[in-house]
C-alpha cells in the first residue's frame, strides 16, 4: 500500500512540475513573444481595403473600380442565418470560448505528436482575424504561438460582435470577393439579405480553400462543401431536416457578377476613375472614395440609344459585310451550338447565332444561350452586299441570297422580331450639357466601350466643318454686320502662301447663289459668304473673338479655312461653345465630378460651377425662381433644386444680345435650312447647326435649347469619306434627334430671355435695309439697338457699304 502510495505521490509529483513547467514556458513564450506582437487597438480603427464606386447625380451606380470586391456590412446588416452558418462551419463555440478554442488546440497537438507536421489548425474565428489581419498563412509552430496570444488580446479589446463583424467582411471567399457582401454579389448578382439558404451555405463553405472551393471555379467542390455545411447547421440547431433537403436540392449555379450597375456610362465613369487616380493616386482603388458624377440617370440611357441607333441605321444604308464565320455543317444538338458560339463576343446589346436551315420566309436559327429562334425574310431584307462606302450590290430576293445554314451571324431584336444585324464599322459619340452650369448630364464616347475604350467625346479631335460657322458669324456681328448683312456667294480662288496649294472652296451643292443676308448664308450654310465674312472682319480678329467661347488654339487655324471649321475639335468642346449660344452668351466651365465622399461617407470634394443667369442681369427673376412654391425645398434633394440666383456667374463668351441674334438664326436652320428634319420633333425652342467636312469624314450636328445642349459626331476612327451623300443632316443628326425627343419630351418650351437693346423691324429680303413705306418684298429682322441700316435712299446704293445692284450682279 505504501509503494501505491510513493508511486501516485510520485505521479502527482511529476504532474505538478509538468504543470509548472509548462506553466512557465508560456510566461517564458509570452514574455519572448509579447514584445513583437501587433498593437490589437488598431482593429477599432480597422480600415478594409473598399473600391471606388462612381454614381449619377442621383445616386445610381454607374461602376465600382478595385483589385478587392469588397461591400462594408454593419453586424446587424447581415442576416442571422448567415452569421449561423459560418458559426457552424468554423466555429460552434465562438460565443463560449475566450478566443482560444482549447480543445481545437488539443487535436492540432496530437496531430503534430502523432504526424510531425501541424496539419491541423484547430484555430477559430478570433485566431482567423488575428491572422488575416497581423500575420501570414504560413503553417508554423511560432505563427501559432503568435497567433493565440493575439486572439487572447483582441477577444479583451473587442465584443464578439466587433470580432465576427471584422471577420465577415474580411474573409477572402474567391473570385476578387472579400466579406459576405461581396460574395453574395459576385456569385449571386444578389444582396445578403436576397440569398437563399443553399446559396449562404454555399458561401460559408468557401471560406476554407476559397480559390479551389467556390461555385464558380470548383462546382462539385462547392457541392460537397455545401452539403458539410448544411449538415453542421442542421447539427447546430439552425435549420432543420426538410430545410436541409431543400436547401440540397438547388443547382449549383453560378457565374461571376458585376457590381450592380443601374446606369451605363462606362466613358464618364472611367473619366472618373482617371480624375481619382490623379488626385488621390492608387489609393483611389481602395479607399472606399464615392464619386458622384453630373450624370442624368434619365438621359444616359436615351444618349446610349441614340448613338446606337445612328450608327446601326448608318452601317445598314451601306450593306452587309458578311457572316461573322462560315461553318463545315450546322451543329446537331443545342449544347454543342451554345458551345461553338462561346467564343463570339456580342457586342452593342448583338447576340451571336449560328443558321440552322433556311426556307423562303426566313431562317431557324440557334441563338446563344436561347435556344431556336426564327428570322423572318423582313429582318435580312436590308442585308444587300458591302462593296464599298459608296457601292452595295442587289436587294435580296430570298432569304438564301443572305444567310446559309452554318453561318454565324449577330441578331438584334426590333419591334419584338429578330432581325439580321452585324457591328457598325463607323463611330460616333454624343455629348450632353446642362447650358446654365455646364454639367455633363449624359454622355456616350462610342458604340460600345467593351469594343473600344477610347472616348470620341473628350479625346477625338476632329474637323466640325460648317458647325463651327456660328461663331465666324458672331465675330461678324461683333465688328458691326448684322444678319441682314448682304455678302456674295459666287466663286473665288485662293493663292494662299499659307496653303498648300491654291484653293477653290465650294458650296456643297457645288453650285452658287449670289448676294444673300447673312442669316440665310447661315440657314443653308454658304461656304464661299463665310470665307468672304471671315475676310472681310480679319482672320485675326475672329480667332480672338472665338478663343473666348473656350477653344483651344490648335481650333482656330490662323487662314481663311477657319470658315469652315477645318480647326479640331472635340464634342465636349464644341458642345461647350454652343452652350454659349443657349444661356445667353455665358461661358460655362464643362465639369462631371459632382460631389466626392471618402470612407464613413465623408464630404471631401463639393462642385460649385458657376450658374448662368441672364436674367439676373437685367433685374428678371429666372422661372424656377419665380414658379418655385415656398415648400418646395422641404420636399425636394439639394441635387433637385438649381443654384440660388446670387450664385457668382460664369464669365462671357459674347455679349447677350450677339447671342440671342445667333441663337435666332440657328432656330432659322431647323425651320428652313439644313436641320430641318428636327421639325419632325414638333417644338418651337430648338436651335442647331449641321457640320460636314471635307470629303465627307466629319459628320456633326450641335443643337440646344434653354435646357440642354448636344453635340453629336459621326465617322470613321481611321478617318475615311463616309460616302456619298452622308452629311451632318442624314448621320449626326438623327442621332440628336433621337436624344433630344424624349429627353424633352413633355418639357415645355425654353430658350434664353430676350435682353434689352434689341429691336426688331421690317426689312427688304432683297438688299437687307430698312423697308420703305410699302416696299414689296419685306420680312422682319432683329438688330441691335444702333445697328438698323437704314433705308436706302432714291439713287443711293442698294446695300449699306457702297456697292449698288448692278455691281453684285457683275461680280456673280
Amino acid at each position: 500500500m505504501r509503494i501505491l502510495l510513493r508511486i501516485l505521490y510520485g505521479i502527482a509529483a511529476v504532474a505538478a512540475m509538468s504543470v509548472i513547467g509548462l506553466g512557465l514556458a508560456a510566461i517564458g513564450a509570452y514574455y519572448y513573444v509579447a514584445p513583437s506582437l501587433p498593437d490589437v487597438e488598431s482593429l477599432r480603427e480597422v480600415r478594409l481595403q473598399v473600391p471606388m464606386r462612381v454614381y449619377t447625380r442621383d445616386g445610381l451606380l454607374l461602376a465600382e473600380f478595385g483589385e478587392q470586391r469588397r461591400i462594408p456590412l454593419e453586424i446587424d446588416e447581415i442576416p442571422a442565418r448567415l452569421q449561423q452558418a459560418f458559426l457552424a462551419a468554423e466555429d460552434d463555440r465562438f460565443f463560449e470560448h475566450p478566443g482560444v478554442d482549447w480543445q481545437g488546440l488539443t487535436r492540432a497537438a496530437v496531430a503534430v505528436a502523432l504526424t510531425g507536421e501541424p496539419t491541423q489548425g484547430g484555430g477559430t474565428i478570433t485566431m482567423q482575424v488575428a491572422r488575416n489581419f497581423f500575420l501570414g498563412r504560413e503553417k508554423t509552430i511560432s505563427r501559432k504561438v503568435r497567433e493565440i496570444l493575439l486572439a487572447l488580446r483582441i477577444e479583451h479589446i473587442l465584443s464578439k460582435e466587433e470580432i465576427l463583424s471584422l471577420y465577415l467582411n474580411k474573409i477572402f471567399l474567391g473570385q476578387r470577393a472579400y466579406g459576405v457582401g461581396a460574395a453574395a454579389e459576385v456569385y449571386f448578382g444578389k444582396t445578403v439579405h436576397e440569398l437563399t439558404t443553399g446559396e449562404i451555405a454555399l458561401i460559408a463553405g468557401t471560406g476554407r480553400l476559397p480559390s479551389l472551393e467556390n461555385p464558380v471555379s470548383g462546382p462539385e467542390r462547392a457541392r460537397q462543401r455545401r452539403a458539410y455545411v448544411l449538415r453542421r447547421m442542421l447539427e447546430t440547431g439552425v435549420i432543420d431536416a426538410a430545410e436541409m433537403e431543400a436547401a440540397l436540392a438547388e443547382p449549383v449555379v453560378s457565374r461571376v457578377h458585376g457590381a450592380q450597375v443601374e446606369v451605363r456610362a462606362p466613358w464618364v465613369a472611367e473619366m472618373a476613375r482617371n480624375e481619382m487616380l490623379n488626385r488621390v493616386g492608387p489609393e483611389a482603388y481602395t479607399a472606399g472614395y464615392a464619386v458622384v458624377t453630373s450624370i442624368d440617370s434619365r438621359l444616359q440611357p436615351l444618349a446610349q440609344h441614340a448613338v446606337r441607333a445612328a450608327l446601326e441605321d448608318y452601317d445598314r444604308r451601306h450593306g452587309y459585310r458578311g457572316p461573322l464565320a462560315t461553318l463545315p455543317a450546322p451543329p446537331a444538338d443545342p449544347a454543342e451550338a451554345d458551345l461553338l458560339l462561346e467564343g463570339y463576343p456580342e457586342p452593342a446589346g448583338l447576340r451571336a447565332a449560328v443558321v440552322l436551315a433556311v426556307d423562303e420566309a426566313g431562317a431557324d436559327m440557334h441563338l446563344r444561350g436561347t435556344g431556336p429562334v426564327r428570322v423572318p425574310f423582313e429582318g435580312m431584307r436590308w442585308a444587300r452586299s458591302y462593296i464599298d462606302e459608296d457601292r452595295r450590290g442587289p436587294e435580296p430576293e430570298t432569304p438564301a441570297d443572305v444567310v446559309a445554314p452554318g453561318h454565324v451571324v449577330l441578331l438584334d431584336e426590333r419591334d419584338s422580331a429578330w432581325a439580321l444585324a452585324q457591328v457598325p464599322a463607323i463611330q460616333g459619340a454624343l455629348t450632353v450639357l446642362d447650358p446654365r452650369d455646364g454639367a455633363v448630364v449624359a454622355l456616350s464616347g462610342g458604340l460600345d466601350f467593351e469594343l473600344s475604350k477610347f472616348n470620341r467625346a473628350i479625346q477625338a479631335r476632329r474637323q466640325p466643318g460648317s458647325a463651327f460657322k456660328p461663331f465666324v458669324y458672331s465675330a461678324a456681328l461683333e465688328r458691326g454686320l448684322t444678319a441682314a448683312s448682304i455678302e456674295i456667294d459666287a466663286p473665288v480662288v485662293y493663292d494662299d502662301p499659307q496653303l498648300e496649294d491654291t484653293w477653290r472652296p465650294q458650296n456643297y451643292t457645288g453650285r452658287f447663289y449670289g448676294p444673300m443676308r447673312l442669316r440665310e448664308a447661315l440657314v443653308n450654310s454658304r461656304n464661299l459668304v463665310s470665307i468672304r465674312v471671315l475676310e472681310r472682319i480679319g482672320i485675326s480678329a475672329a480667332a480672338e473673338h472665338i478663343s473666348d467661347f473656350g477653344f483651344p488654339p490648335e481650333a482656330l487655324p490662323r487662314d481663311l479655312t477657319l470658315a469652315l471649321g477645318s480647326g479640331g475639335v472635340t464634342p465636349l468642346e464644341l458642345a461647350t461653345g454652343y452652350a454659349a449660344f443657349a444661356n445667353g452668351g455665358f461661358r460655362v466651365e464643362p465639369y462631371f465630378i459632382d460631389r466626392i465622399y471618402g470612407p464613413e461617407n465623408t464630404p471631401l470634394y463639393e462642385s460649385q460651377p458657376a450658374w448662368a443667369c441672364p436674367e439676373c442681369e437685367y433685374g428678371l427673376l429666372p422661372d424656377f425662381a419665380q414658379s418655385a412654391p415656398e415648400d418646395m425645398v422641404d420636399d425636394t434633394t439639394d441635387a433637385e433644386l438649381p443654384p440660388p440666383v446670387s450664385a457668382e456667374p460664369p464669365p462671357r463668351a459674347v455679349e447677350a444680345r450677339n447671342a440671342w441674334i445667333i441663337a435666332s438664326m440657328l432656330e432659322d436652320v431647323i425651320r428652313r435650312g439644313t436641320g430641318v428634319r428636327a421639325r419632325a420633333l414638333e417644338r418651337s425652342d430648338l436651335a442647331g447647326k449641321t457640320g460636314t467636312t471635307n470629303d465627307g469624314r466629319d459628320t456633326w450636328f450641335a443643337g440646344f435649347n434653354g435646357d440642354l445642349v448636344a453635340t453629336a459626331w459621326v465617322g470613321f476612327d481611321q478617318e475615311r469619306p463616309l460616302g456619298r451623300g452622308e452629311t451632318g443632316a442624314s448621320t449626326a443628326l438623327p442621332m440628336w434627334i433621337e436624344f433630344m425627343g424624349p429627353a424633352l419630351e413633355g418639357a415645355p418650351p425654353s430658350r434664353s430671355v430676350e435682353p434689352p437693346g434689341l429691336m426688331t423691324v421690317r426689312i427688304s429680303a432683297e438688299t437687307g435695309r430698312l423697308a420703305r413705306a410699302g416696299e414689296p418684298g419685306t420680312l422682319f429682322e432683329t438688330f441691335r439697338v444702333g445697328h438698323v441700316p437704314p433705308a436706302a435712299e432714291p439713287g443711293e446704293a442698294d446695300f449699306p457699304d457702297g456697292r449698288d445692284r448692278a455691281e453684285e450682279d457683275r461680280l456673280f
